[in-house]
């Protein structure tokens, strides 16, 4: 079977796959969190930490429980890895350097899982296991959390309240991750992913050398990091290590778990709205964008530009090839199109069109899909945009979902919309004139243009890959990687939890003969337009000097 043939088929199974579960997890996703009715291990939760779960809060109130657990999240991630020396199974590895692992645990809670380390030298499985997998499934349940808080603002009708974080943390993690993760765990150890608590095997190499092979609990991180859409490795190969991807049919069903989640929430949200067709919009547009990057990359890395590639018919370089060109294109495209950071071959070896193309899925805003729960806001404020720039062609007030868009809702929308590619151009800006920057590429001229700049856009979009040819263990690295996180994560938390609680306030509006229905193509081809010029007005500059010029080079 040939490589482009085999790429088809792998897409074409898992759209089928992600069609066949549409309806059930999205109406799963749904009753999940419009219930009223609490488990019992979710009532004894409740008592333990003192949670009135029947509680509504006000958005302020909700955004202070988001920032209070995950800076209680950081601190304790933090303390973990510097006490690893004390804790079990840490076989010999100190503590995490401090910088190291402020950079970690800011990574893992704000669900970006951006590593500048070696996993299998510097964790130890206690620290994986209690530490970093345990934040995969709850920075996690808090973008869902969110996404489900900005949903009622636009359900509530005359309400201050958007419902309570503690119980729909509870909800995402111990209905829908949990369960998943639990069975898919099981599918992929079946599948040959490793599930080990030595830390390694040795191994006789043929010149009679003795050599250890790392191991780790790979299949029970594995699978929360994708479902998740985490990312961040047990293994420094990331999902190229044949320990976490050995074969096409686990390659498939990570790509799977990537996706399933933020595809289906837009069959929760039109649900919860009343409306199954608005969802479908919404899923279009991803769509739309997700396969229109997926050609982009694919078809660039088919190309056979340079002689090497010549020599072997495609761009090869840094690609597994168990995998081969189109499902190294296929991950590539999936995992930058929504804000999860496994990689299955070297970013950095991608051509200089296929990279932009990687680059750019992450410049949207991640909306195709988007991350679990991040996704969907975040297509959500880019809706609001774009019925504001309609408003403004027709001279009339614009109205989403029965909701009227005015000052304060846009500014929030533009808040948010805004703050990723602040963090992008000003740390990728300052980061090319400091002296030492250079010592840090791999890569000179618009390569090592391009290798900061997805490295911010990366860290700003929670996403977690980097360019490889970027080394990130300076002082400077550290700490601003560290801040884009921060901003990027939780500036438009905060934004769209404010625009969430004043949509709540307003009651409907009924349709009239000039409302825009925003159910069909028309508004569709609107909101996909708004997210491309969004991005090309922001981007097209810093685009130009590095994959842009490269790919004309």
């Amino acid at each position: 079977m040939t490589d482009v043939g085999a790429g088809l088929i792998q897409a074409g199974l898992l759209l089928a796959a992600l069609a066949a579960v549409y309806q059930p997890l999205g109406d799963h996703l749904a009753r999940v969190f419009s219930g009223e009715r609490h488990l019992r291990v979710e009532k004894a939760l409740y008592r333990f930490v003192r949670v009135d779960p029947d509680s509504r809060q006000h958005w302020k109130t909700y955004a202070s429980g988001v920032l209070g657990f995950s800076f209680a999240s950081v601190v304790l991630l933090h303390l973990l890895q510097r006490l690893q020396a004390v804790l079990p199974w840490n076989f010999g590895r100190g503590p995490v350097p401090p910088a190291v692992a402020f950079n970690t645990a800011v990574s893992f809670v704000t669900n970006t899982n951006w590593q500048s380390y070696v996993p299998e030298q510097t964790m130890g499985h206690f620290v994986q296991m209690a530490g970093l997998t345990v934040q995969n499934f709850l920075s996690a349940g808090v973008g869902l959390a969110v996404a489900m808080a900005v949903i009622r603002g636009f359900t509530g009708s005359r309400t201050d309240r958007l419902g309570n974080f503690w119980v729909d943390l509870t909800r995402g993690t111990v209905r829908v991750l949990l369960p998943m993760a639990f069975v898919f765990a099981v599918v992929l150890m079946a599948l040959g992913v490793v599930q080990s608590l030595r830390s390694g095997v040795a191994v006789t190499n043929p010149d009679g050398s003795r050599h250890t092979i790392a191991l780790a609990p790979a299949a029970s991180q594995e699978v929360i990091k994708e479902l998740g859409t985490n990312g961040g490795g047990v293994f420094n190969a990331n999902s190229a290590h044949p320990f976490e991807n050995p074969s096409v049919w686990t390659n498939l069903i990570e790509m799977f778990l990537i996706l399933v989640v933020p595809v289906c929430l837009t069959r929760a949200f039109g649900q919860l709205v009343g409306n199954r067709k608005q969802g479908h919009v919404l899923l279009g547009v991803m769509g739309l964008l997700w396969g229109a990057m997926l050609t982009v990359i694919w078809l660039s890395e088919a190309r056979t530009g340079s002689p090497a590639a010549a020599a072997a018919g495609a761009n090869l370089e840094g690609k597994e090839q168990r995998f081969g060109l189109s499902l190294t294109s296929l991950f590539a495209d999936t995992t930058t199109g929504t804000s999860t950071g496994a990689v299955n071959g070297a970013h950095d070896s991608l051509s200089g069109t296929g990279g932009g193309g990687a680059l750019l899925n992450m410049l949207f805003g991640e909306i195709s899909p988007g991350g679990v729960g991040t996704g969907l806001y975040s297509i959500l404020v880019m809706a609001v945009l774009a019925m504001f720039l309609a408003g403004l062609m027709v001279g009339r007030t614009p109205e989403y979902l029965g909701k009227k868009l005015g000052k304060r809702e846009v500014s929030c929308a533009a808040i948010a919309m805004l703050a990723m590619p602040t963090v992008v151009l000003l740390g990728s800006g300052i980061a090319l004139m400091l002296p030492g920057t250079s010592g840090a590429l791999g890569n000179s001229g618009a390569h090592g243009l391009s290798e900061i700049l997805y490295g911010y856009a990366s860290t700003a979009n929670n996403n977690g890959s980097a360019f490889g040819g970027l080394t990130a263990t300076s002082d400077w690295f550290q700490a601003s990687f560290s801040v884009a996180m921060l901003i990027g994560r939780f500036v438009p938390i905060l934004a769209v939890l404010c625009l969430a609680g004043s949509l709540a306030r307003q009651h409907k509006v009924p349709e009239t003969a000039g409302t825009l229905p925003t159910t069909g193509p028309l508004f569709g081809a609107m909101l996909t337009g708004t997210v491309v010029l969004v991005a090309a007005l922001t981007f097209i500059p810093a685009l130009a000097l590095g994959p842009i010029s490269e790919a004309l080079a």
